[in-house]
């Protein structure tokens, strides 16, 4: 399993993460199973969040009943969960309160004494800065985090943060797959009149993501869109499954890899976040971690997605 740096924090963690946000309704063998598997294939990094799991901190408390954790076992696991949604509404909240009444509701639902990641899940429109940064003050100092992140934030977004927050944003989860792929798609078509490939919808989120030490995870990375079915052996997908068949075949490892490594080959060193709670599918993924497709492979994918390549 290949690692890549988790922003400025000076870990390398892998980069390939095992989401638990399907679990609720698991047996604890099943959950068991599943978390051995991902370890076993060299994934020590978990992503939550507290409003998985149809009611507030369930596939957080669900997982931490299927699989106690030794000292020694959680020092080796890397453990991110995320507030700010409030599903009765639905709405958003980074408010001092909420985010810290969130972070011990979680720590006591994951049995541990500090999450190593804490990301605010997607914007606030009416998020207050300084408000972030006391919540974070707080916690960091507590020792109930170690480090902070976002999701689906835009750089201005991310700037805002910035000014009031001391600690350094070191993540950022988006949804990033081969056939969703508008953060690469654009900057490759830039400056094309009349396509619509080359509209900037995001302010160019992924270079500055680079530039600024923040590490990209990559979620619903074998969603064709927004949650509306993979794109693997889709029939809308024809020449896309062609070119995965025949890498596939070519590198004698499953679809599944190959769609990884289109996101792990990417020179900013990304986290692929696997939703399924399938153990064959985990270990299939993961070994698309440092598979070495070449820039033409790479490429070919892209355009069989149905992206342009000027």
């Amino acid at each position: 399993m290949r690692t890549v740096p988790l922003g400025t924090t000076g870990l390398q963690v892998p980069n390939v993460v095992l989401g638990l946000m399907r679990i609720v309704d698991m047996s604890d063998e099943e959950v068991r199973t599943l978390w051995t598997t991902a370890r076993d294939a060299g994934i020590t990094f978990v992503d939550h969040a507290d409003v998985y799991g149809q009611g507030l901190h369930r596939c957080e408390r669900r997982w931490a009943e299927a699989v106690p954790l030794s000292s020694s076992e959680r020092d080796a696991v890397t453990i991110q969960t995320k507030c700010g949604i409030v599903p009765d509404g639905p709405y958003f909240d980074f408010s001092y309160e909420h985010v810290v009444e969130s972070v011990d509701a979680s720590l006591e639902a994951l049995r541990t004494d500090r999450i190593d990641v804490l990301l605010l899940h997607r914007p606030d429109a009416l998020v207050e800065p300084d408000e972030v940064a006391r919540a974070f003050d707080e916690l960091h100092e507590a020792g109930k985090v170690r480090a902070f992140g976002v999701s689906n934030h835009t750089p201005g977004q991310i700037e805002l943060l910035k000014r009031s927050v001391r600690q350094p944003l070191v993540a950022n989860q988006l949804q990033l797959s081969i056939t969703h792929a508008p953060l690469v798609a654009q900057g490759v078509a830039a400056n094309m009149q009349g396509l619509d490939q080359s509209i900037s919808r995001d302010a160019g989120l992924l270079d500055y993501c680079r530039l600024n030490d923040i590490t990209v995870q990559a979620w619903s990375p074998f969603q064709a869109g927004f949650f509306d079915g993979v794109f693997l052996d889709d029939p809308r997908y024809p020449e896309l499954n062609a070119v995965l068949d025949r890498l596939a075949a070519q590198y004698d490892v499953p679809k599944l890899a190959v769609a990884t490594a289109w996101i792990t080959r990417h020179p900013a060193g990304m986290q692929v976040v696997l939703g399924t709670t399938n153990p064959e599918r985990v270990a299939a993924a993961a070994r698309g971690s440092d598979l070495p497709l070449t820039r033409a492979e790479w490429y070919e994918l892209f355009r069989a997605a149905g992206y342009t390549v000027p």
